[in-house]
């Protein structure tokens, strides 16, 4: 087997995933390399934030579906000092790789309700799949918020994939007759239903994201409404 790289281990060191002798190896090259350096202290303020975000049990296979995804994905060759452009877009790629297992820290909190949403365990995985695949572009953005009465909304964006990840997290239940409608709305406050719940949901929209710029959840009758009727109680920008 070939040895990684060992530019491309700042993921897996920062999720303490290697073995301990390419733990050793890394870290002996973590004190003279510079880009390595800062991308292991930026991923590690990432990953904070990511796994403080939500915090639930994961599923006991999604650590081996991630580091799997990982290794089919191509890394690119080391870069020689001075090639500034090139470091970046290296950087770059590498933190696509980070964000798939990075995934593994959102999904772990989204990865329970996930099961408990998709009962069918292969729906579960394809779930955990396409989120890791909006936080693996390079244009993701994270957004969060809390929502009035309690929980947590964080949403992820990529224009470039055409999609966004939406985590509802501790939220308390609606109503007696009334229900969660989920929106994604334009700069001209425009709302497009997205879906209903009455509890925490990790869910992945695709399509008509772009040109989006905020995420809302209204209390709506049951059965939801073709436009939001009441004051959002959370109102996540993404932009």
């Amino acid at each position: 087997m070939t040895e990684p790289d060992v530019h491309t281990l700042t993921g897996p060191y920062v999720l303490d995933a290697l073995p301990e002798d390419e733990r050793t190896r890394f870290e002996a090259h973590l004190a003279e390399c510079q880009f390595c350096t800062a991308e292991v202290s930026e991923l590690r303020e990432t990953a904070i934030k990511l796994a403080t975000q939500v915090e639930t049990v994961p599923p006991p296979h999604l650590k081996v579906n991630v580091m799997q995804a990982i290794e089919n994905v191509r890394q690119l060759p080391p870069v020689v000092a001075g090639t500034t452009d090139v470091v970046a877009a290296k950087r770059y790629s590498r933190r696509s790789v980070f964000a798939l297992a990075a995934a593994a820290l959102v999904i772990a909190g989204a990865g329970g309700v996930a099961v408990d949403q998709y009962r069918d365990k292969n729906a579960a995985v394809q779930a955990n799949k396409q989120m890791a695949a909006v936080l693996a572009q390079p244009d993701a953005k994270t957004s969060h918020g809390s929502v009035k009465g309690g929980g947590e909304a964080t949403v992820v964006m990529s224009a470039r994939a055409d999609a966004v990840v939406v985590v509802l997290h501790e939220l308390h239940k609606p109503p007696s007759g009334k229900v969660w409608q989920m929106w994604l709305m334009d700069a001209a406050q425009n709302a497009r239903s997205i879906g209903l719940t009455s509890g925490d949901v990790a869910t992945v929209i695709q399509g008509g994201v772009v040109g989006q710029t905020t995420f809302g959840l209204t209390e709506e009758p049951s059965g939801g409404s073709a436009a939001p009727t009441t004051t959002p109680v959370a109102a996540v920008e993404m932009t």
